[in-house]
Parts: structure tokens; C-alpha cells; sequence
């Protein structure tokens, strides 16, 4: 883990994030759902991909289009879908909330965390040393 905290800011702020956001997202699937214990959780979920997302901008370890990679289009996905999903909470239309929020914890966190664990990436040096 030392290695992560050696890269520059805001890798480690966001790969903390990531890992944060994977475990209480998990939290949040095995709770039950609509209660005061699910909106705070939930909120702070947002919150933790907001960090994620917006980190994701000042990260330009790929650089395919000047400083920006595939992965920052994923980050504008993520904002967008972010906004959907609650606005669907708050309108009430639970299915379509419930239906993003599970789509963004299996593309945006554990899809693209894989990615992370490729050789030459940090999170693979954290992880397999």
C-alpha cells in the first residue's frame, strides 16, 4: 500500500475512494433498502464516485486524445448516470434507480477496477506487489 501513497495526488485520493465505494456499495446491497441507514450510506456513495469521477480528470496516465483517455469519457458517463440515478430516487421511480445504481457499481467500480490490476498499473503493484 506504501507504493500507493508514493504516486502523485490525486491517484491515491481516488484509488482510496474506489476501494471505499466498493466495500459500502457492497454494504448497501446487503442492507435493506429505503430506510434513513440506506439514504446516509447512500449519500456517502455519491459522494465517494463524485471523488472518483471528478479525480479521474487531473489522472492522464493514458493519453490517447492530448491528456485524456477512453476511460474520462466513462468519468462523464459516470456523472451523468450519478445524476439519473438519484433523480430517480427522488421521483420516486425506485426500479430505474435501483437499476443504474447497480449498473454503476458493476461498470464504473468493479469492471474498470479490474482494468486497474493490469501489470504496469499501480493498483497491480499494491495488490501483487
Amino acid at each position: 500500500m506504501t507504493i500507493l501513497f508514493q504516486e502523485p495526488f490525486p491517484i491515491p485520493l481516488h484509488a482510496i475512494a474506489a476501494l471505499i465505494a466498493i466495500v459500502l456499495g457492497g454494504v448497501q446491497f446487503a442492507l435493506p433498502k429505503g430506510n434513513f441507514t440506506h439514504k446516509v450510506l447512500g449519500r456517502a456513495w455519491v459522494g465517494l464516485m463524485l471523488i472518483i469521477a471528478i479525480s479521474s480528470f487531473f489522472i492522464h496516465e493514458i493519453k490517447l486524445w492530448g491528456q485524456y483517455s477512453p476511460i474520462h469519457l466513462l468519468s462523464l458517463l459516470t456523472l451523468f448516470a450519478l445524476w439519473r440515478g438519484v433523480s430517480y430516487a427522488r421521483a420516486g421511480r425506485i426500479k430505474s434507480h435501483q437499476r443504474m445504481m447497480v449498473m454503476l457499481y458493476g461498470l464504473a467500480l468493479i469492471l474498470t477496477g479490474l482494468f486497474t490490476l493490469l501489470p504496469g498499473r499501480v493498483m497491480h503493484q499494491v495488490v501483487f506487489g
